[in-house]
């Protein structure tokens, strides 16, 4: 977790967007629904895999939102602390960059 600058709680750099995020997920899982009464229907191929490549990149456009949000609070407030918790910040948000290349 990352403190936010001015009090002493703890809270993740998405704190402030948790609402819209949720809002996300939830329109991405009726997707996954929908693709899934898809292929219960037997509908076309390509339409399904059209709606399959939607739900990557709504998830995609997610993840890089939590990545700014992880590299514009967490990773900048520790870079601004220093010492060994930057560093570890910095390669968390390097892995997670490489994690999501792969995919």
């Amino acid at each position: 977790m990352c403190p936010p600058a001015d009090t002493g709680e703890q809270h993740h750099g998405y704190h402030s967007e948790k609402g819209a995020y949720l809002r996300r997920m939830g329109r991405i899982a009726g997707q996954v629904k929908g693709i899934e009464r898809m292929i219960e229907s037997d509908t076309y191929c390509i339409d399904i895999l059209t709606q399959v490549s939607a739900v990557t990149k709504a998830l995609q456009a997610v993840a890089l939102g939590l990545v700014d949000e992880h590299m514009t609070h967490c990773v900048l407030d520790a870079a601004k602390r220093g010492g060994p918790e930057a560093d570890q910040k910095i390669k968390e948000a390097s892995d997670a960059i490489r994690r999501l290349v792969r995919s």
